[in-house]
């Protein structure tokens, strides 16, 4: 049967009058024409200049795939290609995603693509003042910010006090009064206490000292700190306008946060001395109360979570590495005897902070390598920018103006073709003769690249190896499973948490159900290893919550 036979056979078209059935079959001749012509025109010439495969199925269900699990979305359209991008729709929005060495240099490194308009829409935990109807003054170029952040966390004034005092002796003594407070024996959760350290040195180095001194304002702030990194949900980023409990608690947060802090700048600004504290210093820069709350807000949110979680596993490494724990140790230990008063009754913490800067950033080289160890394996998630100014062509696709643009860092850190075992701990591989993280063009990514380096590396170094020098100057410990022997495989790590928030505030000690960002459900804990290396040693037993696992820390002091 002819095709001509079928449609005239159909009840709709059979029952037409003659002429109008004659109609009907040039038309649809036409329309089976131009369907096949242009079928042909596709197969026979080149494919449009630059173009990029891009992902079928629903936006929305794409869309909060990329928010929900981000790295298996990215890595498991990547194995469906050999291509070296793919583009999909968040809400009206393009995103591009890229990989390969090639599209790694041109990401970090070209004009066009920006890096605080890449992570406005796309990420969402960073409060802003206009989210609570508050006049945001402050510049968003990264440029100003890192402008001001340099002059704070200078080398001069971390060290011999450019104006009054130095803060490296504060931070030192903020970890020493919150490690104090685990008492002299005792279980404790890194992902709450090391956390609460970091936290706190953070928010003295960008506030002042009447917030930093005072406990219950700092547990209030990092309470809302905590609920604005969980605020940022795919219903939350996908759905801005919704009324949802998301959306409340990060409104109610911002406003809380604003208020207290505004309360501390104008506190400042009104006391009849000026002190070295950061708030002083941005007044004297003539910042609005507003641009300075601000700034405090985007220093602690960018530098909290990071350094933190940093600090966390690298701690949580070297305890299930103990020959990498006892090179560390080894390491702190020499610095010690070599830059400070061994007949000193210091405690710790004092003794440390007469240390050189010079010799933290310089003399470290294996905790430095530890550090850098650390952040390859856990930094694997997508950074963001979009094209602001021109379209441009990456790796043969062409990137329109105001397309976003995602890369998985995990392209780099865990590429097999660059690392060897890349799931391995193995700091040697950044030594000589081997020098894994130099084989390619932007192959180590922990501190950023090309146009937007860290601007805070150095300070959140420091904040690292003060944290790592106290615990293992003054702690022993050592990684066991459940039944209190030497675990010697870590849980693998689930990678889809795109926030980090990883802490046990809200199970401490008791839940194993609790969601960590980086790690899936197990029950850790460390048992007691009895060492007495000097005055200052503590015994501890290491224990937290983290994705359901456990650490536990049971401490001794030694007088």
């Amino acid at each position: 049967m002819s095709l001509k036979e079928v449609v005239l056979s159909l009840p709709v078209v059979r029952d037409l009058p003659q002429q109008t059935q004659g109609n009907v079959l040039t038309a649809l001749s036409s329309l089976a024409l131009a369907i096949l012509a242009f079928a042909v025109y596709r197969l026979v010439t080149p494919s449009e200049r630059g173009s990029i495969r891009r992902l079928g199925g629903l936006p929305i269900v794409t869309a909060w795939t990329f928010f929900s699990k981000r790295y298996d979305f990215l890595w498991s359209n990547f194995r469906n290609s050999s291509d070296p991008h793919f583009k999909f729709q968040v809400l009206q929005h393009q995103v591009v995603a890229l990989r390969g060495e090639e599209a790694r240099k041109a990401f970090f490194d070209t004009k066009s693509l920006d890096f605080i308009e890449g992570y406005k829409i796309l990420m969402g935990a960073v409060p802003r003042l206009t989210d609570i109807a508050v006049t945001d003054t402050a510049n968003e170029d990264v440029s100003w910010f890192n402008k001001h952040l340099a002059m704070l966390l200078n080398k001069n004034r971390l060290t011999d006090g450019s104006f009054n005092y130095p803060l490296l002796p504060s931070l030192l003594g903020d970890i020493n009064w919150r490690m104090e407070k685990w008492g002299k024996k005792g279980r404790m959760d890194p992902f709450k206490n090391i956390y609460d350290l970091v936290f706190q040195m953070t928010v003295r180095m960008a506030s002042c000292s009447e917030l930093a001194n005072d406990l219950e304002a700092m547990d209030k702030i990092q309470k809302l700190y905590w609920t604005l990194e969980k605020s940022a949900t795919p219903t939350a980023l996908l759905l801005p306008w919704f009324p949802g409990p998301a959306k409340k608690k990060k409104e109610a947060a911002t406003k809380e946060l604003f208020v207290t802090l505004y309360g501390y700048v104008e506190g400042r600004r009104a006391a009849e001395v000026p002190s070295s504290d950061a708030i002083d210093v941005l007044i004297g820069q003539g910042m609005s109360t507003q641009m300075i709350v601000q700034f405090i807000l985007s220093v602690v949110f960018a530098g909290v979570i990071n350094t933190g979680i940093n600090s966390c596993w690298a701690l949580v490494f070297l305890a299930s590495h103990p020959e990498w724990k006892d090179k560390v140790k080894a390491e702190v230990n020499a610095i010690i005897e070599k830059h400070t008063n061994t007949l000193s009754s210091d405690p710790l913490h004092k003794r440390l902070a007469a240390i050189p800067i010079s010799v933290w950033e310089d003399e470290m080289p294996v905790l430095e390598t530890v550090i850098r160890e650390t952040i390859r394996l856990i930094l694997t998630g997508a950074a963001l920018r979009r094209n602001v100014l021109e379209e441009l062509t990456v790796a043969g696709g062409l990137i329109q103006k105001g397309d976003f643009v995602a890369y998985s860092v995990a392209d780099a850190h865990l590429n097999p073709e660059i690392y060897t075992q890349p799931n391995e701990f193995d700091p040697a591989r950044f030594g000589p003769g081997r020098e894994e993280d130099k084989k390619g063009t932007f192959s180590y990514l922990g501190w950023g690249a090309g146009r937007h380096p860290c601007t805070g590396m150095k300070v959140a170094k420091l904040e690292i190896k003060v944290i790592m020098a106290v615990m293992l100057a003054g702690y022993d410990f050592d990684v066991v499973d459940k039944n209190g022997k030497h675990m010697n495989e870590l849980p693998k790590p689930d990678r889809n948490d795109i926030h980090q928030v990883c802490s046990g505030l809200d199970f401490f000690f008791s839940s194993i159900s609790y969601h960590n960002s980086f790690y899936r459900r197990g029950l850790w804990e460390s048992r007691v290893i009895s060492s007495l290396r000097g005055s200052w040693i503590r015994d501890v037993l290491i224990c937290g919550l983290a994705g359901g696992s456990r650490f536990i820390y049971i401490y001794t002091f030694i007088n």
